[in-house]
């Protein structure tokens, strides 16, 4: 009875024993576990307290975080000149504009000469009266529109002649200075001036012989919309019907 009872006092102990060296057991695996897991850890992992040097934060990262991103530059270092190396630079605009302007003065020159020829050939041609002489010794004492009208009629084809007076050749002042000179009205060889020389009336009132007027140009008012007038280079005195509206009308003589 006595061995049997010391038997079971002694399985409790070594029992009690195997449990401690069991929990001894895992205690080291959980450790040793734990060892093998940290030192398996990417570099990214590692705490944001670890003072080991290759994962400190950059200065730059450090002053981004705390926010110091301004930066001075001395206003005199900052200034960058550029100078040019001797040459310049013609752009296609320009290019373009100088060769508009050429032959703009081309276009010019070939004008004056084509007018100074044809003035000389045009001075050759007419040995008549003169607008002065017809203002000397009128050829219709009195003046009225439809006369002034009938006259002027029978220029018609006479070629335009830029500065022209006379029947060798008109230009559109130049014609409306010839008529009325033959009624000893003096006009000026100028179509601002001749407007300026009568009095304006309204287009509705307006009759054969009356003037009209546009920027630049005048001719006879023929009736029903139309003017009688020299045109212009190339073209001779006709009647046509007026192409603007933009005109007035002014009568001589009253």
């Amino acid at each position: 009875m006595e061995s049997s009872a010391h038997s079971q006092r002694v399985l409790p102990r070594a029992a009690a024993k195997k449990r401690r060296g069991g929990i001894a057991n895992i205690v080291v695996m959980t450790l040793a576990t734990g060892l093998v897991a940290t030192m398996a850890l990417p570099a990214y992992a590692f705490a944001p307290g670890s003072k080991d040097a290759s994962f400190r934060a950059s200065e730059s990262t450090e002053m981004s975080k705390a926010q110091a991103q301004a930066v001075e530059v001395d206003a005199q270092s900052a200034t960058v000149s550029v100078a040019r190396e001797g040459f310049t630079a013609t752009t296609p605009e320009e290019l373009a504009a100088a060769a508009a302007a050429a032959a703009a003065a081309a276009a010019a020159e070939t004008r004056r000469v084509e007018v100074a020829a044809q003035m000389t050939s045009y001075a050759a041609s007419y040995s008549g009266p003169s607008a002065a002489d017809y203002l000397s010794k009128p050829a219709y004492p009195n003046v009225d529109l439809a006369s002034v009208f009938n006259v002027a009629s029978q220029y018609q084809g006479v070629p335009y002649v830029f500065g022209g007076a006379t029947p060798a050749g008109f230009d559109c002042s130049g014609f409306i200075m010839y008529v009325y000179a033959q009624f000893g009205i003096s006009l000026p060889h100028s179509s601002v001036g001749q407007g300026a020389a009568g009095t304006r009336i309204a287009i509705e009132d307006a009759v054969p012989g009356d003037l009209v007027i546009m920027d630049g140009h005048d001719g006879f008012y023929a009736g029903n919309g139309n003017i009688l007038h020299a045109p212009y280079t190339g073209q001779s005195v006709r009647i046509q019907p007026i192409w603007t509206s933009d005109y007035y009308i002014v009568r001589i003589g009253i």
